[in-house]
């Protein structure tokens, strides 16, 4: 059974490249994206996700702030916080929401790691 992935991410560029490399992976598959934080949790809600990667810094909400929304509206959906901030700085916000695991941008190998450990 394939397991779905909603990309959230406002940079285009790097949702194609990230849908791309996803698509590699014979076991998952992207069911939808979204461009910002108030896109993520509508999309969220009606596309029902396995895995959720959340683009840190969007706008209208930023990732952390959705990661805690969404960690409670969906307790058993991994999330994944992709930034291009300090993951060390973080780091400790994004746990305490529910955010299962942050990977800084653009280390794309790591995340793919990070969604096989997360789908097992």
């Amino acid at each position: 059974m394939l397991k779905r992935i909603l990309i959230v991410d406002d940079d285009s560029n790097l949702r194609r490249t990230l849908r791309f490399c996803i698509g590699l992976r014979k076991r998952c598959e992207i069911c939808g994206e979204a461009i910002d934080g108030v896109d993520a949790i509508e999309k969220a809600e009606t596309l029902n996700p396995d895995l959720i990667i959340l683009d840190h810094m969007m706008p209208k909400m930023n990732g952390i702030d959705v990661g805690a929304v969404l960690s409670v509206k969906m307790p058993d959906v991994p999330i994944i916080l992709f930034t291009a901030k300090d993951v060390k700085a973080i780091e400790f916000d994004a746990l305490s929401v529910g955010i299962r695991a942050v990977v800084p941008k653009p280390d794309i190998r790591t995340l793919v790691e990070q969604i096989d450990n997360l789908l097992e």
